[in-house]
């Protein structure tokens, strides 16, 4: 695409652009020949909106939403009044909202009422810095007192949908979209009521999936990287063992990698929403991974061993020089106590400790704990 929104949709019949790269009559404009996407404005009857494309210039046409110059793809302006699916309102990376907000559709259209769009400005996923999140209508005014997302994120929020219960639930999903680097639609009553379908709301992420690093091809780590994978996280498994780390026992991994583990994720990226499972259960692999890993920015680097093994990881680890503060961030012995048995009973508790650490849940049964089930 060369200048065009992120969220343009199809364009309408007929219409074709001009060479100076104006559109015509019906359709969405065309770039030059061969160029593979279009780079002109689109014409004031494209159906439901979608077909407007940005300028060169990044201002928008008739009935499109604008889009930064160059082809990014991603959009910085605000919707045209008859984008009914409400894709035009999205976050500039400075956390700034484009002067329209989201348009809303037109009665019965069966198109999004409500569009957010979190935004991860350094490009990367990192899920402490979104820069903010754009919705409608009016992008105007921010969502006070709206819960904002993960452990330590300390990120605003950007615009209203009009109602503060709805600007809550919206918030609350679209933290855990981006978390993820997933895009979908939601569905809430008027006020965020969950389980209802009165408004429908856009979350569109701009951020890669995180990482999930399993070293130790073992039993439980196969099981570990098919709840990650399920979880929509990047499945990696690493081992120095030939023989047990092959694609036929890991197919949930998106790559399984023959290597010295501390070897491996010393050449290798990780960022503040990267998972790192180590199972090796042996000191001559856990012990130069773990000094690796927790010098480096993680969501979670959790252990595998029982609690004698812990003991002796933790003084193995304070002889090789690692300080308290990194640590006091590792999670040993892995898991909550859900008294499993099986591995994949293993990986849910592996799978839920991370969730409640990314989340600051408690983990403990919900019969518990009185109060609000989800963010007010």
């Amino acid at each position: 695409m060369d200048g065009a929104a992120g969220s343009v949709g199809p364009a309408g019949p007929g219409g074709t652009a001009r060479p100076s790269g104006t559109a015509g009559p019906g359709d969405e404009a065309s770039g030059p020949a061969g160029s593979g996407g279009p780079d002109g404005a689109a014409g004031p009857s494209s159906p439901a909106g979608l077909g407007g494309t940005a300028r060169p210039d990044g201002t928008a046409g008739p009935s499109g939403a604008a889009s930064d110059p160059a082809g990014s793809g991603s959009p910085d302006g605000a919707a045209g009044p008859s984008s009914p699916a409400g894709l035009g309102g999205t976050a500039r990376p400075d956390g700034t909202t484009g002067p329209g907000g989201a348009a809303s559709g037109p009665a019965g259209s069966g198109g999004l009422d409500r569009a957010a769009e979190p935004v991860d400005p350094a490009g990367v996923g990192s899920a402490a810095g979104p820069g903010g999140m754009a919705s409608g209508p009016g992008g105007a005014g921010g969502a006070e007192g709206v819960p904002g997302g993960p452990q330590g994120a300390g990120v605003g929020v950007v615009g209203s949908l009009g109602a503060r219960g709805l600007d809550v639930a919206v918030v609350a999903d679209a933290w855990g979209e981006l978390a993820q680097g997933t895009t979908g639609r939601r569905h809430y009553g008027p006020h965020g009521e969950r389980r209802e379908d009165a408004v429908t709301v856009f979350l569109h992420s701009f951020a890669p999936p995180p990482r999930m690093l399993v070293f130790g091809a073992i039993d439980y780590a196969s099981a570990v990287a098919r709840i990650g994978a399920f979880l929509g996280y990047r499945v990696t498994v690493c081992d120095a063992r030939p023989v047990f780390a092959t694609p036929e026992r890991f197919p949930a991994a998106v790559e399984v990698v023959v290597d010295w583990p501390h070897h491996y994720l010393s050449g290798t990226t990780t960022d503040a929403r990267t998972v790192i499972c180590v199972l090796t259960h042996d000191p001559k692999f856990d012990v130069p991974l773990l000094e690796e890993a927790l010098r480096r920015p993680a969501a979670y680097i959790g252990a595998m061993g029982s609690r004698r093994t812990h003991d002796d990881r933790m003084e193995r680890l304070r002889a090789a020089g690692v300080p308290e503060r990194e640590l006091s961030r590792l999670r040993s012995p892995v898991g909550l106590d859900l008294g499993a048995r099986t591995p994949e009973e293993v990986a849910v508790s592996v799978a839920a400790e991370i969730v409640a650490l990314r989340w600051g849940g408690s983990g403990l049964p919900l019969t518990a704990r009185g109060g609000a089930i989800h963010p007010r």
